[in-house]
């Protein structure tokens, strides 16, 4: 299977999903958000890098370094925490570019934090250790674009099968989602 990890390559990740036999496709798609929105020497404010994701010119530029991938090229996704930094229409257009990256049945999976009154959250750098450790290595702490419910995530994702969620004890709400 081909896997697509937003997370950004981890030798931890890589050894996981190849002792399997498949493949792993890394980015670190929050540094892309970064590199392309927050664009100026000392860093957009947040206002200015969600106000930034409606630059059409700056939106080529973003497709142009991440998810530059053929549809029907993958087999799963490990999204993350990162659709939640994400303004509309930039995140469903990701959402869309997903939808036809993967191939029929794929699976993905997608965090979101679950606390409605959090003005920064903590973004991580996931780790795959062994089938049932995840390691989270702290980066920052940044303001979401929004915050997610089950609703907001059904409709987000109503081009797919299924979506399932799980509440983890992180304050997380896990996301499954089937194409």
């Amino acid at each position: 299977m081909a896997i697509l990890d937003f997370a950004g390559a981890s030798q931890a990740t890589v050894s996981f999903v190849t002792n399997y036999g498949h493949r792993l496709y890394s980015d670190d798609f929050v540094r892309q958000l970064d590199r392309v929105f927050r664009s100026s020497p000392a860093g957009a404010s947040d206002a200015e890098f969600f106000e930034n994701q409606t630059n059409p010119a700056l939106v080529s530029d973003f497709f142009e370094l991440a998810l530059n991938f053929d549809d029907g090229s993958f087999d799963g996704a490990l999204v993350w925490d990162s659709l939640q930094f994400l303004s509309s229409p930039l995140l469903q257009t990701v959402v869309a570019k997903l939808h036809r990256m993967l191939r029929p049945g794929a699976s993905l999976l997608a965090l979101f934090h679950t606390d409605e009154r959090i003005e920064n959250i903590p973004t991580y750098a996931y780790r795959i250790h062994d089938k049932r450790t995840i390691q989270m290595v702290s980066r920052s702490h940044r303001k979401p674009a929004q915050i997610f419910n089950n609703r907001n995530l059904e409709k987000l994702f109503q081009d797919f099968q299924s979506v399932k969620f799980f509440l983890t004890r992180d304050r997380l709400r896990e996301v499954i989602v089937r194409r």
